[in-house]
C-alpha cells in the first residue's frame, strides 16, 4: 500500500488590520481581474520551501518548532517583521519584508529537524516577502498597483504568527485543483 506523504511548510502570517486590507485587496482583484497565483494562498511570508514527510511526523515537527520558538521568545524585536515597502515589479507585486532573527529561528528549526522518512533537507527562504499578485495578466499590472496603493497601508496595525501548515489538495478533475490548508501549530511573534 503506498504511503501518502504530507506536504508541509512554515509561514509567518499577518493578523489584524493589515491582514484585513490584504484580504480585501485579494477579493477585489479576483472579482475585477480574475485570479492570479497569489489567490491560491492565504496572506503569508514563506519561511521554508514545501517539504514532504509522513503524516505521523507532523507532531514532532510542531513540537520542535514550538521549542525553538520558545528559545527565541526573549529575542523577538518590535516589530517582529519589518515591512520595508510595497513593491511593484513587472511580474510580482507585494510587501518587501525583513526579519533576520526569524530567518535564524527557522534555520535552527531546519538544522534540528531530523526525520528518517523525509527525503530532502528543509529549504530556507532568504527573500522575505508577502505576495499580493504574481502570474497575472500584464494588461492589469497598473490596475493591480493602483488598487494596492488605495487599499493597503503598510503602517497599519499588524500582528504576525509563525505557523506550521499542511497543504491539502483536492484531486478531483477540475481546471485547477482546490487547495486547502490545515494549520498544525501557531505562535504569536
Amino acid at each position: 500500500m503506498p504511503t501518502h506523504l504530507a506536504k508541509l511548510i512554515v509561514y509567518a502570517c499577518p493578523v489584524g488590520l493589515l491582514a484585513q486590507q490584504i484580504e480585501t485587496y485579494l477579493a477585489k482583484t479576483q472579482a475585477l481581474y480574475g485570479a492570479n497565483a497569489a489567490h491560491a494562498y492565504m496572506p503569508h511570508c514563506t519561511l521554508t520551501g514545501f517539504f514532504e514527510d509522513e503524516r505521523s511526523t507532523i507532531p514532532s515537527y510542531v513540537e520542535l518548532l514550538g521549542s525553538v520558538f520558545e528559545e527565541y521568545c526573549d529575542r523577538i524585536p518590535h516589530p517582529p517583521i519589518q515591512i520595508r515597502q510595497l513593491t511593484f515589479n513587472p511580474d510580482w507585486h507585494g510587501l518587501a519584508l525583513e526579519a533576520d532573527w526569524l530567518k535564524q529561528l527557522v534555520a535552527d528549526f531546519a538544522g534540528r529537524s531530523h526525520s528518517s522518512t523525509r527525503k530532502e533537507s528543509l529549504r530556507l527562504k532568504d527573500w522575505l516577502h508577502l505576495s499580493l499578485a504574481y502570474e497575472f495578466n500584464p494588461d492589469y499590472a497598473s490596475d493591480l498597483c493602483r488598487l494596492a496603493k488605495e487599499i493597503i497601508d503598510t503602517t497599519s496595525q499588524v500582528r504576525w504568527e509563525l505557523r506550521f501548515y499542511e497543504q491539502l489538495l483536492d484531486h478531483e478533475p477540475r481546471p485547477l485543483p482546490e487547495t486547502s490548508w490545515r494549520c498544525h501549530g501557531s505562535w504569536v511573534l
